[in-house]
């Protein structure tokens, strides 16, 4: 059973930056594609990035292109999250999931989310 970790959240004020990373348990990390969702409070869970199993493909929300940052590293069966110039309205719990690989946003499999708070 694959198991997802997410670490790296955490509180910051507006415009500073945090990288999540998502660590992923098994040996066929390789192969699927993997996504970020976030969830803020009283709000539905929404689709941030995602990248395919070999990082040719990269969308993001309109919402966090040209500050957030996804990437992967598959000898670490690790994703990464990279989030630059914060905004309060970035605050939410992130998910890391395995996702499909045709849509990339069709999650599979959640980890257990980490909290970031984006102070104003």
């Amino acid at each position: 059973q694959v198991q997802l970790v997410e670490s790296g959240g955490g509180l910051v004020q507006a415009g500073g930056s945090l990288r999540l990373s998502c660590a992923a348990s098994g040996s066929t990390f390789s192969s699927y594609a993997m996504g970020w969702f976030r969830q803020a409070l009283g709000k539905e869970r929404d689709f941030v990035a995602a990248i395919t199993s070999r990082g040719s493909r990269t969308p993001y929300a309109d919402s966090v292109k040209g500050r957030f940052t996804i990437s992967r590293d598959n000898a670490k069966s690790t994703v990464y999250l990279q989030m630059n110039s914060l905004k309060p309205e970035d605050t939410a719990v992130y998910y890391c999931a395995q996702v499909d690989g045709v849509t990339l946003r069709l999650p599979k499999l959640w980890g257990q989310g980490t909290q970031v708070t984006v102070s104003s």
